[in-house]
């Protein structure tokens, strides 16, 4: 196949990354910690851990999981949290004791733990004690043998701590009660730990560092298998694609999206980590207020995000009191990014957002856009070093020029595959290494590509393909409109025909409006036929869309 890069890659970035620069995660972590040792590498809520508290801690929770749980290497530990110090410390412990980290939503519910506790066969788990009754329900249909127990504040020192977890439970009542006797506390994990030497496991590049769950909104959850290798590669790929623009040991970046999350995991959590940055962490990113109040404290130079979350904080009336001008460099992921939003984040931040395309299963980032400072909004970029990208028909064979097709990518950071599902895996990947993503893409000038949109997503009207990305587009254009999602719906005439579920930003917001502002930007047989008006969008934790539930609830009615 013949590489984009041949035709418009940036000068200044390198075509491959060098994948056996490292053989395992614990081997990355321990050069920065040399390097960065008295540097702060995570924040969150006013308190710092540096580079060295994060070695020391992180030691003690090996430790804990070899000499106090009994776990051996290749055994599966699950992390179930929001974005506390609490994270970073088990994260790297059980990736130094050889562990693979099961990474899960702390928004799910008793049933959705189960299905990921049994599908993973994990043994330990360390959990929020927001989230311990609903372990307390299902832990004795599953394989957990060690339970620890964390509190939001626990990390934030005395007396902080008491304080924080204090509110939590007896102000806002958001740990119900449950009864866990032989669970551990955070603090007496650290301390048991702490009491002998945890032993440095040797893993392989091709062993398995994360089970990490995907599907969960298009079908049966299952575990993307990232190697060492497939997130050390990304990692590398991301921090040569970034290097014109950041300098390593002085870089400040928000961590708002969870870390349980692919995306920041390998951006936030690796690659920050191995660059000498610095992250700020947001517990509730939901809570725009006190979000936009820790942006007004801090400086910060990098900004990873969605669509969502970057136009939620352009809606707040304080957030123009922030101080945007440390900002390098804002990337957006996890969702197309509209190109309202990023007209009005240029304008107000007089920064670019840069946006980048991937999956879980390429661990994540599988291309993006140079950081020249080159306006392509719309554009998911050029493939990243190392990485070849194709678009395909349906019988797998390559689009023909011009026309679009599914985007087939290989690379390093390609999955090994889905964790005991040789069937699905063959699915996903073929025997040359390719990996289908199940997004409808276009080829453009210089070999950049866009996303039409996701194959399952297509509405079909009249023999016409309609994206629903090109619909939400228009419509987030309208200056009273706020958020929108556009679906397929059934109808005799046309086999299927387009609605829109709009949030309004102006309650005087009228369907009317909405259908002439359409009829000015959109062809007929793209035109809504429906317009139902809501309060809120039905989304993912991380702040993604969720058109499958839009569309089971209209198969509903």
């Amino acid at each position: 196949m013949q590489k984009t890069w041949l035709k418009s890659y940036p000068k200044d970035v390198a075509h491959e990354v060098n994948i056996n620069q490292f053989q395992s995660v614990p081997e990355l972590f321990d050069e920065s910690v040399n390097k960065y040792r008295d540097r702060d590498a995570f924040v969150n809520m006013g308190t710092a851990i540096s580079f060295e508290d994060l070695n020391y801690l992180s030691a003690d929770f090996a430790s804990f999981f070899q000499n106090v749980a009994g776990l051996k290497k290749g055994d599966r530990v699950a992390i179930q949290m929001p974005n506390l110090l609490q994270y970073p410390i088990v994260l790297y412990g059980a990736l130094r004791a050889g562990l693979i980290v099961v990474n899960t939503n702390p928004l799910y519910t008793a049933r959705e733990m189960k299905h990921q506790f049994n599908d993973a066969g994990v043994k330990a788990i360390v959990i929020l004690a927001n989230s311990a009754h609903l372990l307390e329900q299902i832990l004795a249909e599953t394989k957990i043998e060690t339970v620890v127990v964390t509190g939001v504040g626990d990390m934030l020192g005395f007396p902080k701590s008491l304080l924080v977890n204090g509110v939590v439970k007896y102000v806002k009542k958001m740990v119900p009660d449950y009864n866990l006797p032989n669970a551990y506390t955070f603090h007496h994990a650290l301390d048991l730990g702490g009491e002998k030497s945890f032993r440095p496991e040797r893993c392989k590049p091709t062993d398995v560092a994360f089970l990490q769950y995907t599907g969960g909104t298009t079908g049966v959850s299952k575990g993307a298998m990232l190697t060492h290798r497939n997130i050390i590669a990304n990692m590398l790929q991301v921090r040569e694609w970034m290097k014109p623009l950041l300098k390593a040991g002085e870089e400040t970046a928000i961590l708002a999206l969870p870390l349980y999350h692919i995306f920041s995991l390998t951006v936030n959590g690796l690659f920050m980590l191995y660059y000498g940055g610095t992250n700020l962490m947001i517990t509730n990113p939901r809570d725009i207020p006190g979000f936009i109040k820790t942006l007004r404290k801090n400086h910060f130079t990098v900004f990873p995000g969605l669509n969502t979350l970057f136009n939620g904080l352009m809606n707040n009336a304080d957030f123009d009191k922030v101080n945007w001008k440390t900002l390098k460099l804002s990337v957006a992921g996890g969702m197309a990014l509209q190109k309202v939003v990023a007209e009005k984040w240029k304008t107000r931040t007089q920064t670019l957002i840069i946006e980048g395309y991937g999956l879980t299963e390429t661990a994540p980032v599988a291309a993006a856009n140079p950081v020249d400072g080159s306006d392509r909004v719309g554009s998911i970029g050029l493939p990243l070093p190392s990485t070849e990208m194709m678009l395909a028909t349906d019988d797998g064979k390559p689009s023909a020029p011009g026309e679009s097709g599914e985007i087939w990518i290989r690379g390093p950071q390609v999955m090994k595959g889905y964790w005991e599902r040789p069937d699905e895996t063959a699915a996903a990947v073929n025997e040359e290494g390719w990996f289908k993503s199940g997004d409808i893409g276009i080829t453009e000038e210089g070999g950049f590509f866009r996303i039409v949109d996701r194959k399952k997503d297509m509405i079909l009207v009249s023999g016409f393909n309609v994206y629903p990305n090109e619909i939400e587009d228009v419509v987030a254009g309208h200056p009273k409109v706020l958020e929108v999602a556009a679906i397929g719906v059934a109808d005799k005439n046309s086999t299927e025909v387009v609605k829109i579920f709009v949030v309004p930003r102006d309650p005087s917001l009228t369907v009317e409006e909405i259908l002439t502002f359409c009829k000015a930007n959109l062809t007929g047989y793209k035109l809504p036929k429906h317009v139902e008006f809501r309060k809120e969008l039905p989304k993912t934790p991380v702040g993604k869309i969720l058109r499958r539930e839009l569309r089971d609830a209209e198969k509903a009615k």
